[in-house]
């Protein structure tokens, strides 16, 4: 109890208040229970899912966490949540909605607030753009985690040891998306053929270059040495890292909603747990037990990935993809659970 009230405390108030908004915005969208009930499951299921998505990012930034002065440590804890939360989970969506709209980032939230009706219709007119885009850059996200050479835990072992091997194939992952691009768009309208395939081209445009942004970082040995030096430069840097890993969870939450504030609180109600996982990572220096919440995550992207690209034939319940997404990360959580009870007991014989 006494690690919940020091790490989660504020974590836990800004989930209970979340929620309960959420709760609140379904039940003025639809004046029922079962609408309301549906927003804030939703709301649930892109906060876990930004948690799930996240771990790694609370790995990278407690590793380079440990090495900032104190000062700037809680600078990054206390502005970068900020930034993280109403940078990234509200102004970042606003600007795909306002691209996809074609509207400006001001007009995108005044019809947002004042037009939710002429907002939603402006958003289903367009879910052939989101549906590309996020589809694309979600089904790279997860093809690139499994086929990894450097990839040590697998879950599913007969395929993904196969994923594995097939990493040195160059440009795989780019082909099979590209193939599965091709595939739905033979089943599409004349009307709408050009549109989707200049968005999913957009969408892996996209997901390379922030790729590229992460190994020109990665590789930068200034941008190391800033690290080290624990001030603003390494502030800057770790945001920027925040940033590109933060990107998967807000294309994933249009597959959830397209509802600008839902979004914005599922996902701000994850944030705040990274930055709590982070500093207990720095300050416990441990980190996750749960061996394979990851492989879940990742799994789940890429069947969500599958539902945005579906979701540019026919409609499928946001209810449903929730549902998914939120099976696929408990059985690997009472997997990881599993695993952990079974070494113990093999240690402790």
């Amino acid at each position: 109890m006494s690690v919940i009230r020091a790490y989660f405390f504020w974590p836990l108030v800004v989930t209970v208040t979340g929620l309960i908004a959420v709760f609140w915005i379904g039940w003025n969208s639809f004046g029922t229970v079962a609408g309301a009930t549906s927003f804030f499951i939703i709301g649930t299921v892109l906060a876990i899912m930004e948690i799930s998505l996240s771990f790694d990012n609370a790995i990278v930034n407690a590793n380079k966490l440990k090495y900032m002065t104190p000062k700037w440590q809680r600078r990054f804890l206390t502005w970068g949540i900020l930034i993280a939360v109403f940078g990234m989970r509200i102004v970042f969506p606003v600007l795909i909605v306002a691209i996809a709209a074609k509207l400006g980032p001001i007009a995108a939230v005044k019809l947002a607030v004042l037009q939710p009706d002429e907002y939603s219709r402006i958003i289903s007119d367009s879910h052939i753009s989101i549906a590309a885009f996020g589809g694309t850059f979600l089904m790279m996200v997860a093809l690139s985690y499994f086929i990894n050479e450097e990839k040590e835990v697998d879950w599913f072992k007969l395929l993904e040891r196969r994923l594995r091997r097939w990493a040195s194939i160059r440009g795989l992952e780019i082909a099979f998306v590209l193939a599965v691009i091709l595939g739905f768009a033979w089943f599409l309208s004349p009307s709408v053929l050009g549109t989707f395939l200049l968005s999913a081209l957009f969408g892996l445009l996209t997901y390379l270059l922030v790729e590229l942004l992460g190994n020109l970082l990665d590789r930068a040995e200034e941008a190391r040495d800033l690290a080290r030096a624990g001030g603003f430069g390494a502030f800057m840097y770790l945001e920027v890292l925040d940033a590109s890993f933060s990107f998967d969870g807000v294309i994933g939450a249009f597959a959830f909603t397209t509802n600008l504030f839902l979004i914005a609180i599922g996902l701000g109600i994850g944030a705040m747990y990274v930055r709590t996982m982070t500093i207990m990572l720095v300050e416990k220096n441990t980190l996750s037990q749960f061996r394979y919440l990851e492989h879940g995550a990742f799994y789940s992207i890429f069947l969500l990935s599958v539902i945005m690209f579906a979701q540019s034939m026919v409609h499928i319940p946001e209810l449903v993809t929730g549902f998914i997404g939120v099976a696929l990360i408990g059985v690997a959580l009472v997997e990881s659970i599993r695993y952990n009870r079974l070494h113990q007991e093999g240690d402790a014989s």
